[in-house]
């Protein structure tokens, strides 16, 4: 998959913050996109995403869906939504939340079947599906708990109501995908940085 420049991972950000506003505070869906959003070939590319929403530093909701056709952009704005209200393992984030909430956007590549040996941690993210029953766990997942190709296998089961080995059935379908992943506070400290003037000093070591 391709990176997206700075400017547009901020028009995703910045549609995800006013899609999460506008359902916290008014309950209400994002209908009306900016036309050079709405019709930008980056953003109207159809994509999978998952939008993340942290509450100083501690999750606070995750909404996402895989690739399907859908715009970029759409998926974005409907994730956000759903990722502040419909998350079943929270309560429904409050207004006087919002200026705590730090938004992470991961874009996915389609899913492509792999072997355990093939799964790279830090890179994929995976998906088993097994009779109907699908578990889904992005690549950061791996990395903040440190674990390797077998424990994400097993966990990514659980995460589908499979029995935890049911990655080594033949019947079991294991998938991995990539994502580009940022935050909003990952985009501003950059803007920060740059913002800094030089001091004309160099140092050498």
């Amino acid at each position: 998959m391709s990176s997206l420049p700075n400017p547009k991972k901020c028009a995703l950000l910045e549609v995800a913050r006013r899609a999460l506003k506008l359902a916290v505070e008014r309950g209400e869906f994002l209908e009306n996109l900016p036309p050079d959003q709405e019709h930008d070939e980056d953003l109207a590319q159809p994509a999978g995403a998952f939008v993340t929403l942290r509450s100083r530093g501690r999750l606070r909701g995750c909404i996402g869906q895989l690739p399907s056709g859908i715009p970029l952009i759409v998926v974005v704005a409907y994730c956000a939504r759903a990722a502040a209200l419909e998350d079943p393992r929270f309560d429904p984030v409050r207004p006087e939340e919002l200026a705590e909430i730090d938004i992470e956007i991961s874009v996915l590549s389609n899913p492509e079947d792999v072997t355990p040996e093939q799964i790279e941690i830090g890179r994929h993210g995976l998906v088993v599906s097994k009779a109907g029953q699908r578990g889904l766990l992005l690549p950061q997942v791996a990395v903040q708990f440190g674990w390797d190709a077998k424990r994400f296998l097993e966990e990514t089961c659980v995460k589908g109501g499979l029995d935890r080995n049911a990655w080594t059935e033949s019947s079991t379908r294991v998938q991995a995908f990539a994502a580009e992943i940022f935050t909003e506070s990952m985009l501003a400290q950059g803007a920060a940085s740059k913002a800094v003037p030089e001091s004309g000093y160099s140092s050498s070591t």
